[in-house]
């Protein structure tokens, strides 16, 4: 499999070019730059996301690290990005033209742009609309396989919620909101006791680099072993009781541009400054009260047969022949069912993508045609839409939410290092030539 796979990116590596009998020449079209289990990553992907990178830190006035350093962490991104979306592909995950759509859609409206306006400012800035447009689908891919796998990695227990609410009401640093930077110096799989010696030493030198006042977002994309690392390390705002535990300890109270750390990890040395402090937001969520009748694909229901069968229960509804909530009850798979599909009230940014999609496209009362979704296929009906302030609310709801936050980052981190090491990949040297 190994020789084949070279093989494969030997020959794909020169495209040869049109050819005619007075001048035949071989054109570099394009070349394979990584072997990633059963994906390639292509250097027009590493040039084009070097392109767009070099373009945002031009536009916010930010410097960047050598070409070398820079050109690692893409390489990175692509690697992981291809990897999750293979892992996508075997989890049965999709993402639509019409759901893709919609999402560029609502992007340009929180840009106050109509899809043709903001088309033309994707292209006014040098980058290709379709590529843009493709990378948004992985995007929202890679966004719905971490999500359905820390579900199953991430266990936050009743008594954790009963004890984070208990915290609450007796802080009196709860109004406080801290905007965090990090790096992470990362320990290579199965570290020995040398390579943790190795990364100790270089998470110094980054601490004090920081301390000479070298600039830290330029640091993290040049070193950070973290996902989020060519967005310069930004965590965002954060609560005390949002971060990782560990963090909380060390930068409650502390003031802006305090850097904390080496922090050891079980992935490595990590290192957190405090890029600025604010009091708490107040922030309006929206929350939405539907129900849904799901049908999970099988091997003896088709995608096609399960989408049929809910049209058809869609037009009884319509026509008013038969009732949403009993036929949920007879029809539906899930926990829901028995509710009649009651979803009850929540925040939509919690369901499945595509359900989110769906619900921001609804007016209440409305009914949505059958969908596809990571869980299978549904038909929603949207009741109502409610706005209520997210920061006065301490219930159980809220208190699980940022448990799971605080655990998502590190627990996300290590997945990613384990199906990396789990991997394929080969990455070959780039011509200079």
């Amino acid at each position: 499999m190994k020789n084949s796979l070279k093989n494969f990116a030997l020959i794909t590596s020169l495209i040869v070019g049109s050819f005619n009998y007075a001048h035949a020449k071989e054109e570099l079209l394009d070349r394979v730059t990584a072997i990633v289990d059963s994906g390639v990553v292509l250097e027009s992907e590493v040039t084009d996301l070097l392109a767009s990178i070099k373009l945002q830190a031009k536009k916010n006035n930010q410097s960047l690290p050598g070409e070398s350093a820079l050109r690692i962490q893409v390489m990175d991104k692509l690697i992981n990005d291809n990897l999750i979306t293979q892992l996508g592909e075997r989890m049965g995950i999709q993402v639509s033209d019409a759901q893709l759509d919609q999402t560029i859609t609502n992007m340009a409206k929180e840009s106050k742009l109509t899809l043709a306006q903001f088309r033309e400012s994707i292209i006014s800035e040098g980058l290709d609309y379709e590529k843009y447009r493709e990378s948004v689908r992985i995007e929202l891919i890679s966004g719905e396989v971490k999500r359905n796998t820390m579900r199953r990695r991430i266990y936050i227990s009743p008594q954790e919620v009963t004890n984070l609410l208990a915290v609450m009401k007796e802080q009196t640093n709860n109004n406080v909101e801290y905007h965090l930077g990090h790096i992470l110096i990362q320990f290579p799989s199965n570290p020995t006791q040398a390579d943790m010696t190795a990364s100790k030493t270089r998470a110094d030198q980054v601490i004090k680099l920081l301390n000479d006042g070298s600039d830290f977002t330029k640091i993290a994309i040049a070193s950070s072993g973290d996902e989020n690392a060519l967005s310069g390390g930004d965590l965002g705002w954060k609560n005390i009781n949002e971060m990782p535990t560990l963090f909380a300890e060390l930068i409650d109270g502390e003031k802006k541009g305090t850097v904390v750390g080496p922090i050891r990890t079980g992935l490595g040395f990590s290192i957190v400054k405090v890029l600025d402090i604010r009091g708490k937001q107040v922030v309006e969520v929206e929350e939405v009260k539907a129900r849904h009748i799901l049908i999970e694909p099988s091997i003896i229901l088709s995608d096609a047969k399960a989408e049929s069968l809910l049209q058809g229960l869609l037009n009884q509804v319509e026509a008013g022949e038969a009732d949403f909530a009993e036929l949920a009850k007879e029809h539906s798979d899930g926990p829901t069912s028995v509710r009649g599909g009651d979803l009850g009230w929540a925040d939509p940014t919690k369901y499945d993508k595509a359900f989110q999609d769906a619900l921001a496209t609804m007016k209440p009362g409305e009914y949505h045609k059958p969908f596809r979704s990571s869980f299978g296929w549904h038909i929603i009906q949207l009741e109502d839409r409610r706005m209520v302030d997210a920061t006065s609310q301490m219930n159980e709801n809220r208190a699980y939410q940022m448990l799971y936050n605080r655990k998502f980052g590190t627990e996300s981190a290590r997945w990613l290092s384990e199906i990396r090491n789990e991997a394929y990949i080969e990455i070959f040297e780039q011509d200079t030539k």
